[in-house]
């Protein structure tokens, strides 16, 4: 194979260097495969990052070498890019892909899954989408996430939300929720946390919102994806485990399995199907109803939940200390 090709992409001719290159070895899936596939869905995966600022995970080799994260655009980058300022207070700027032709090229520069803010670069301080993250443990299976997810779409219906499923093309599901953007993102971390937890009590034994893995018992709900700075593959991206991050409907989300969308023959599910989440822009709803939870919580006693280990200390957050480890009263004489 030649040593480069183009590509037409929303009416844009793509330059690709090294097209044969092979990425994943298991299945021979080369980056022209991978190139095809999101010039296909191009119409959808631009959905998912459109305007906004987006870090870019790079292998530069196959999937079983370790890839590069960059947060930060390049000086010579073909994208738009946006100030920003990272959880430390650093200054720094992002890429911002615009159009169906930067898909391609973010696949051009290594990129398999893209990963963008829940924010636009018109408001990088007000996310319009909340994401919910139902991840498996030990005892809790896929179908375990499945029936969790299932149950946060009732809840969600309940407080005026639209949830937009996907199999997030490692182990679990991501439900997205669009939202005005009139909150920062404390109150929308959250609110994801009050959902989550009030998720937790009305399906006790199957969802826990413990962060420590050593208090885990149930299907995870990572509420601190919705931190600044957290990203969470957007659809149709490929997993490193060679699966895309595929958008379901609700009505066949109990039946799939991560299995069920290779990089291989995914082309034929989309040219069935379309783009499932066509409408998810025009959805965005209110979290009113969310941040009253969150002041019941708090009258109750149930205030923030640890965040993650390079985040500044923060209000009202609990010991950053997993249990097992924390020092007792007695341990102080």
């Amino acid at each position: 194979m030649s040593d480069e090709t183009t590509v037409d992409v929303g009416g844009e001719e793509i330059r690709i260097s090294s097209p044969g290159r092979v990425i994943f070895p298991t299945q021979g899936w080369t980056k022209l495969d991978v190139v095809n596939h999101f010039a296909l869905v191009a119409d959808g995966a631009i959905r998912g990052v459109f305007g906004r600022p987006t870090m870019l995970k790079r292998y530069m080799g196959t999937v079983d070498d370790d890839p590069i994260y960059h947060k930060r655009a390049a000086k010579n980058t073909p994208f738009e890019t946006v100030q920003i300022r990272f959880p430390s207070q650093r200054p720094g700027v992002m890429n911002v892909p615009r159009t169906e032709g930067d898909i391609v090229r973010l696949v051009q520069l290594g990129c398999l899954d893209f990963h963008p803010w829940p924010v636009r670069a018109e408001d990088i301080d007000h996310p319009d989408e909340l994401r919910f993250d139902f991840d498996p443990t030990p005892g809790f299976d896929f179908e375990k996430v499945k029936e969790a997810a299932l149950g946060m779409r009732g809840l969600l219906e309940e407080v005026g939300l639209v949830g937009w499923p996907k199999t997030s093309g490692s182990r679990g599901v991501h439900v997205y929720v669009r939202i005005e953007p009139l909150w920062d993102f404390f109150q929308t971390r959250r609110a994801v946390l009050a959902a989550a937890r009030e998720l937790e009590r009305r399906m006790d034994g199957l969802v826990t919102t413990k962060w420590w893995k050593e208090e885990r018992n149930g299907v995870f709900i990572d509420y601190n994806q919705n931190a600044r700075d957290k990203s969470v593959c957007s659809a149709y991206g490929v997993r490193p485990t060679g699966f895309v991050s595929t958008p379901v409907t609700w009505d066949e989300l109990p039946d799939v399995a991560i299995q069920d969308f290779p990089l291989g023959g995914f082309g034929d599910r989309y040219r069935a199907v379309g783009d499932l989440t066509t409408g998810i822009d025009e959805s965005a709803g209110r979290i009113d109803t969310l941040m009253e939870w969150v002041a019941r919580d708090q009258e109750n006693g149930l205030g923030d939940a640890p965040w993650p280990p390079h985040y500044p200390k923060m209000p009202d957050e609990p010991p950053r200390v997993q249990p097992s480890k924390q020092r007792r009263p007695s341990e102080d004489y």
